[in-house]
């Protein structure tokens, strides 16, 4: 048990935080992103004018000025490295998860072409045109690819507790138990809970059945700080808590070595619904509600009707080919016709091409009975189901299967993207909040399905798919699809 007194500091964590990691990731991302513009603008430089020196063209009272392409190289290259300093693409804040570190190298790319552009005009210089037109873009698609790829080596030594925040919370024992567990689900975001204060709360040594430290004495905060190794206090609801007290412990947070963050009661919401407007010194958190009608709802479905209609005709060898398969490998229809529930309720008849055998209803109250090691309490699921056909099981594997629901999305019944499309038998077990998913209309591919597939709990489920109701956009469409790509040709959770 850990003494909760004075001197919590007897009990510090044999962890310690190896220098500033934020600094260190900076200095990686500065020299890979200069490394990226010099290798992309002075390429371009070399592919449209050669190795041979060329001068810009100036007009009117600069004509006598000469000035090399290759100065012009270094000086775009110098401005881009600032430029992507100043809108902050290396801050910690945006590294690590989410597309906010992408669009701010976007936008800063954006602007430094304009400012060239405008400089360019202003000072009558003739830039060749090829040479910009071809670098911007590709500057910024290599910019991505190579953040995309810090990001992976980030990912790897989050997963194993390096170059993350070190966090003490501080709040009420049902806050931070539910904050903790859902930064638990998330390492990628780079948040490693050290440490809990419970202000006022009961004496405990550690948090569950977890080595995470328990302090309930407020008013030994950095005690508690040095004693977990944290260097970020995020604080959540708490009663002990007033608005008084919580700016004292911002007051005592050394600058730029300790941080605070402050975590509202609200759960499962997208980043662009979420702005914050100071008002007389209040943080004032405004949440957009979802919107499921309008322009929105028209560009998802015009992307659904285009999209489908371009896979169908893409895909029909295909699909042609693996009718085939199924017609020939086993007794029965091609096709497997299943009604489900769809938007507000309604129900739709879902093709999929068969992997099972003709009877396999009949022979699903058996199997029922029976221990799975698979799916969960609502969604049925068997790693090894004995009623799949040989060829059913690799449609299943790639899922090659669900390809004539193409046909449900051109039709209107489902969207590429969307919650998965339940059962009758499995809606009338839903909880009340759960019918949520209805709003929308369900998907060939969602959240569910790139986030664990049939491994997941029916409790992740319906979050993932309650989040994509709450949350969508086509952005967050494009990003599910791309992500689809993955999870097919993933082993996990495919049965």
């Amino acid at each position: 048990m850990i003494d909760h007194g004075a001197s919590p500091v007897l009990h510090a964590s044999e962890e310690r935080p190896a220098g500033n990691w934020r600094e260190r990731y900076a200095r990686g991302l500065l020299i890979s992103d200069i490394l990226v513009l010099v290798w992309v603008v002075f390429g371009v430089q070399i592919a449209w004018f050669g190795f041979t020196t060329s001068d810009v063209a100036f007009s009117g009272s600069l004509s006598d000025v000469a000035l090399s392409y290759t100065a012009i190289s270094v000086i775009l290259t110098v401005s881009w490295t600032f430029m992507l300093g100043i809108f902050g693409s290396r801050s910690y804040r945006v590294l690590g998860t989410g597309t906010q570190e992408y669009r701010l190298i976007t936008d800063s790319s954006v602007r430094l072409f304009g400012l060239t552009a405008i400089v360019a005009f202003l000072f009558q210089i003739d830039l060749a045109r090829g040479y910009i037109l071809i670098a911007f873009p590709l500057g910024v698609l290599t910019l991505i690819f190579s953040r995309w790829m810090w990001r992976q080596w980030l990912r790897a030594q989050r997963a194993t507790g390096g170059y993350s925040s070190r966090v003490l919370l501080v709040g009420s024992e049902e806050s931070t138990t539910h904050l903790a567990r859902e930064l638990a689900r998330q390492p990628m975001a780079g948040y490693r809970v050290v440490g809990v204060c419970v202000p006022g709360g009961p004496v405990a040594g550690y948090m569950g059945d977890t080595a995470i430290p328990v302090f309930v004495s407020i008013d030994h905060l950095e005690e508690a700080m040095a004693a977990s190794g944290a260097d970020t206090v995020v604080i959540t609801s708490s009663e002990e808590l007033s608005a008084e007290r919580i700016r004292q412990i911002s007051w005592s947070l050394e600058p730029g070595r300790q941080h605070l963050v402050v975590a509202p009661s609200l759960t499962d919401i997208g980043g662009p619904r979420i702005h914050t407007r100071p008002v007389a010194g209040l943080p004032l958190i405004h949440v957009e509600m979802p919107r499921y009608t309008g322009a929105k709802q028209f560009t998802k479905r015009a992307f659904d009707v285009i999209a489908a209609a371009l896979l169908l005709v893409g895909l029909s060898p295909l699909l042609g080919l693996l009718a085939a398969t199924v017609r020939l490998t086993s007794t029965g229809p091609v096709l497997f016709r299943q009604e489900r529930v769809g938007k507000n309720g309604s129900h739709f008849e879902m093709l999929k091409f068969r992997s099972m055998v003709t009877n396999a209803e009949e022979l699903l109250e058996n199997l029922q009975l029976q221990n799975r090691d698979k799916g969960n309490s609502i969604l049925f699921k068997m790693e090894n189901d004995p009623r799949i056909t040989p060829i059913g099981r690799v449609l299943r594997r790639f899922s090659l299967d669900e390809l004539p629901q193409l046909f449900n999305v051109f039709a209107g019944s489902m969207s590429l993207v969307g919650p998965r499309p339940p059962l009758e038998r499995e809606v009338n077990q839903y909880d009340s909040h759960v019918h949520r998913r209805f709003l929308v209309k369900p998907g060939i591919t969602g959240l569910w399905q790139v986030s664990g597939r049939s491994n997941l709990s029916w409790e992740d489920t319906v979050r993932l798919d309650l989040y994509y109701v709450e949350n969508w956009s086509l952005t967050g469409d494009l990003g599910i699809l791309w992500r689809t790509a993955k999870a097919v040709f993933s082993k996990d959770g495919a049965y």
